[in-house]
């Protein structure tokens, strides 16, 4: 992922969140960190052009995103995929309640979803 610069406003808030997640970012972040997961590096919490995405492997192009229910059918968040599109990722999406419920799971989905670059994501 070539880099690309960050404006400080969005370095800040990107902070900020990364301070402030929720419980079901910080026990994803607990698998995700420090390779910990099937040898994955992943960052959290990154500026991608004007989004900040939750999880990002960027030798996989992948985004991994922990949604509550404000993002059902929502149009920011079909506008924000498509803009990730064409930056060459893919935005892979759980709900808040998946990680807590079964981790093992998400987990799974993940390193199926780096594994194999042709997946596409279900939502």
């Amino acid at each position: 992922m070539p880099h690309q610069p960050v404006a400080p406003t969005k370095r800040r808030f990107a902070r900020s969140m990364r301070r402030e997640s929720t419980e079901a970012e910080d026990r994803l972040w607990h698998e995700l960190r420090g390779r910990r997961l099937d040898r994955i590096k992943f960052r959290r919490q990154v500026p991608i052009g004007r989004f900040i995405a939750d999880f990002v492997c960027a030798e996989a192009r992948l985004i991994v995103e922990i949604d509550g229910s404000q993002h059902a059918d929502s149009n920011y968040d079909r506008e924000r995929d498509a803009e990730l599109k064409a930056r060459g990722f893919r935005a892979l999406r759980f709900w808040n309640d998946d990680v807590p419920r079964d981790l093992n799971a998400v987990c799974d989905t993940i390193i199926a979803y780096v594994g194999d670059q042709s997946l596409q994501p279900w939502r």
